[in-house]
Parts: structure tokens; C-alpha cells; sequence
């Protein structure tokens, strides 16, 4: 874009894209063996979108790894399976039941598994010999998530330790790494909810369909509304109720809400996020509800 100054200045799509570039280029330039983990939500599906741009005209050169809690929607597991074909990459999926089934992990009393795919995740990443790992987060989701660095390194257990963090100045990434170490790399850390839907729009990526409004039975659990599935039923007392909703987030179809909303096409996506105070995990995610650090705690055990 020029200036009336003949200036040449990017746009912050293109600016935020261009530093997304940017990262992953570094890491591929710098680790063995990356992988980019892949839930099939929007800021996962950017992230890969992103990475196919920084590439062309080869193919992404890493793996993507989704750790399947085995509750998810099914329009997002159709989703995933179309867009690692159409890419050409190569998916590995890492079963929080294969864990159970073994004996490694053992399923909350309430019957969630959110909270139990840390462990299989992890020993995902030591299995595939994983040195850097491509997460989607964005700082404006979660306080814990705005402590965090773009490279943000974990200990030989995983483990991450919010004060023992290395400085970023002016853009410059320290990959050193000691024998067991890994990082995490967040290529989206600056953007937002709102610049993530600009940047759907303009380059037309396609999404699953629960993004968008859509009649759906839910029942009203503590003022979030959760969709009526094989892992949620009604309690008593509770109604069911057919209402048109959308998915902000995409998490298990057992903690994540639905918002009452008519927004059934991008635009009307992005007029309402621009008008919105609650950012999405706030809003949606039952796994963030357990406690004011709920977030921190995960990541500090290996989470993203």
C-alpha cells in the first residue's frame, strides 16, 4: 500500500501474515523435525493456512498433530480430514482413548477429557522426536496465554515455567535449545480474534460450519449454552431448547459453549466480533472455568 508520501507500508493483515512467515521459516531453518498442532479451529486452520503461503509452491514441510480427545464435533473432524488431504500433509493423531484403554491416564468422575490430553500430547511429542511445536495461541485469549513468548521453551518434562523466559527484542528469536528441551512457537501471538476473521475473509478460507449461526438443540448450563450430544444430556431441571447459535471456539463438544447468535455469513461474523468484550475462551470454554489460573496451571504441566 503506498502512502501519499510514495511510502510503502503493509497493512496489519499483511504485516501480521508477514511475521507469522517469518516464524515459521525461522523454525524450519532452525529444528529438526517441527510439527504444527492442528485442533481444526480458526486459529489452527490460519496457522496452516499461513504456513502453506510461507512454502509455496512446495509442500508444507512438517507434520500436523492433533490430539483427539475422542469428543469431538463431528464437523470438525470432516473438516480436518478434507484439508490435510487437499494439502498433502501428513497427519498424525495422537487418541486420548488409546491412553485410557492403556491405563496411562484415567477419565474425570464428571466424564470430561480436556483436562487428561496434556499427558497424551506430550508423550505424542517425545514419540515423534518433535523439537519445535507450532501452537495457535493468541496473547489476547487468556492472561497466561499474554505472559508467553513467541518461542517459549519447555523443560525435558514439558513443563514451562513463566519467569524463566528469554527476551524477544526487535524480532530476534534464540532457538538454543539443551538435549530434552523443546519450544513452542505461536507465529499468531499478536493477532486478535477480530484480525484472525479479516484475514479469513480476505483469503477466503473455508471453515467448519458450526463457526456459523445455525438451529441447534442446547440447554442453559450456568449461562453457557452447551449442545444437546451424546456426551451432554439434559439434567434435571434443565430444558431443552432449540436456538440459533454458533461456536466462537472449537474445544471438546463436552466443555465448549455455543453463543445465541445470527451471524450466518463472514461478515456478519466479523461485525459481531468487533463489538464484543468477552473474548472467546471467556465466553465459551467449561475447561477455563475450573479456577482464575485454570489456563496457567495447564501450560506450566505441558499444555498449550
Amino acid at each position: 500500500m503506498s502512502t501519499p508520501h510514495g511510502l510503502y507500508q503493509l497493512s496489519q493483515l499483511d504485516t501480521l501474515e508477514a511475521e507469522a512467515i517469518f516464524i515459521m521459516r525461522e523454525v524450519v531453518a532452525e529444528f529438526e523435525k517441527p510439527v504444527l498442532l492442528f485442533s481444526g479451529g480458526k486459529d489452527s486452520i490460519v496457522m496452516l493456512h499461513v504456513a502453506a503461503k510461507a512454502f509455496h509452491p512446495a509442500r508444507v514441510p512438517f507434520p500436523v498433530l492433533h490430539v483427539d480427545t475422542g469428543h469431538n464435533f463431528a464437523e470438525v473432524l470432516d473438516y480436518r480430514d478434507r484439508r490435510v488431504s487437499e494439502l498433502g500433509v501428513n497427519l498424525v493423531v495422537a487418541k486420548v482413548q488409546d491412553a485410557i484403554d492403556a491405563g496411562t491416564v484415567v477419565q474425570p468422575p464428571d466424564g470430561t477429557r480436556n483436562r487428561i490430553q496434556t499427558p497424551v500430547l506430550l508423550d505424542a511429542l517425545e514419540k515423534g522426536g518433535y523439537s519445535a511445536i507450532f501452537g495457535g495461541a493468541r496473547r489476547d485469549e487468556d492472561k497466561a496465554r499474554a505472559k508467553e513468548r513467541i518461542y517459549s521453551f519447555r523443560d525435558e518434562f514439558g513443563q514451562w515455567d513463566p519467569k524463566n523466559q528469554r527476551p524477544e527484542l526487535w524480532s530476534v528469536y534464540n532457538g538454543k535449545v539443551h538435549p530434552g528441551e523443546t519450544i513452542r512457537v505461536f507465529p499468531l501471538s499478536n493477532w486478535t480474534e477480530l484480525d484472525i476473521w479479516h484475514y479469513i475473509r480476505r483469503e477466503e478460507i473455508e471453515l467448519p460450519s458450526i463457526y456459523y449461526a445455525h438451529d441447534r438443540d442446547v440447554v442453559d448450563r450456568n449461562g453457557m449454552l452447551f449442545a444437546v450430544n451424546e456426551f451432554i444430556t439434559a439434567k434435571e431441571g434443565e430444558q431443552v431448547k432449540t436456538m440459533r447459535v454458533r461456536y466462537r471456539t472449537v474445544g471438546d463438544a463436552s466443555l465448549t459453549a455455543a453463543v445465541e447468535s445470527d451471524a450466518d455469513t463472514i461478515d456478519k461474523v466479523v461485525d459481531e466480533v468487533a463489538t464484543t468484550r468477552i473474548t472467546e475462551r471467556g465466553a465459551t470454554r467449561g475447561d477455563d472455568k475450573f479456577s482464575e489460573a485454570a489456563m496457567e496451571d495447564r501450560k506450566r504441566e505441558g499444555y498449550f
